[in-house]
């Protein structure tokens, strides 16, 4: 049987086999598309899925309105046995709004992972969390992580699991690892590792930090290098790689990359208070930033993260609080600034008889 991009092939008895073969009387499969037939769910489910690929349109149409409207019993044993992937993986674009369908098909270890990963793009939090506990999935399948980084239901924690399972986290004691102490063949080693045959030669490129500004070509050079790497590749280089690659990754699209990058062990001060200041930086790597006590140490970040939009607005406040007179003003006078915090910036000098 064809499917849309590959020859599906299914496993049926002997009797449902009779109702779906090509020499099969038209009304013998169009009585099998109704859905009346003895068979348990994972077998009937079959026996519809192939009949929808029948080249009668009244066959097929028929075939499709009756499995994706089986009786909330037989599709809860459709969804749950382990029949054909490409089963499951129709069901789940039919259901793609349907929260409670997705949790068990991504339950399912029959499901591909192609499925996974559309499903790890769908907006239900349990989803979600049933998806990112799955390491053996993840690490087989980076799309499945690509999806999760999209995501805006992917929260900290389950980055963090992602980051674990990648074996790049750091440890129970919140320390970092301490990648200033590989040397600089162990580190390039390790990168070309991960990186591959197509990467490995700009390993020492994308490691070694420049005491120089790099040139507007090389920066092309590396970003279109960082284009073509995977979600793993890119993770892998925000944790070792250089201020350069750091400076792109933290901007990347996936958020798992882009924690990757402010959370690398080898980020410096001036990197921080320069993404702090940015307003092209996902929302998620401002919040990293602005919860991490030792990532807002030092002054100069937090009155970047104070006079960001994208700082949450509560947050911002209290970073106001730790403000210098001067900057106060300044922020007073800002247009750029968000009216609350400024507003509170006012109240502040007031109540020091400043203003």
């Amino acid at each position: 049987m064809d499917g849309q991009t590959q020859k599906i092939r299914l496993q049926l008895s002997e009797q449902a086999e009779r109702y779906v073969r090509a020499d099969a009387p038209r009304d013998v499969r169009l009585m099998a598309a109704r859905g009346a037939l003895p068979f348990q769910p994972p077998e009937l489910a079959s026996v519809l899925f192939a009949l929808m690929h029948d080249p009668d349109a009244e066959v097929k149409s028929t075939a499709r309105e009756s499995l994706e409207g089986l009786p909330e019993a037989v599709m809860t044993g459709v969804l749950t046995a382990p029949v054909h992937p490409a089963i499951l993986d129709h069901l789940a674009q039919v259901y793609a709004n349907e929260a409670a369908r997705l949790e068990t098909i991504s339950l399912n270890p029959a499901t591909s992972d192609a499925t996974i990963a559309f499903i790890a793009t769908r907006p239900f939090k349990t989803a979600v969390d049933i998806i990112s506990n799955n390491q053996e999935r993840m690490l087989r399948c980076p799309a499945i992580v690509d999806s999760l980084g999209d995501n805006p239901l992917t929260g900290r924690a389950v980055i963090d699991r992602i980051l674990s399972f990648l074996g790049i986290q750091e440890n129970e004691d919140d320390a970092p690892v301490d990648v200033d102490s590989i040397g600089d063949q162990e580190a390039r080693a390790a990168l070309e590792a991960v990186l591959g045959e197509d990467f490995s030669s700009h390993a020492a490129e994308l490691i070694e930090e420049s005491e120089e500004e790099q040139a507007p070509e090389a920066g092309g050079n590396l970003f279109a290098l960082i284009q073509n790497m995977s979600v793993f590749q890119k993770i892998k280089l925000a944790r070792m790689g250089n201020k350069e690659a750091r400076g792109l990754l933290v901007r990347d699209r996936n958020k798992v990359v882009a924690i990757s990058a402010v959370t690398s062990p080898k980020i410096t001060e001036n990197e921080l208070i320069t993404i702090a200041k940015s307003r092209s930086v996902c929302d998620d790597v401002i919040r990293i930033i602005s919860t991490n006590r030792d990532l807002t140490r030092v002054y100069q970040v937090k009155h970047a993260l104070a006079t960001n939009p994208k700082t949450p607005q509560a947050t911002a406040m209290k970073f106001v609080n730790y403000l210098q007179e001067r900057d106060l003003r300044t922020m007073v006078k800002s247009k750029d600034v968000p009216s609350a915090v400024s507003t509170h910036a006012r109240r502040i000098l007031m109540k020091k008889g400043k203003l």
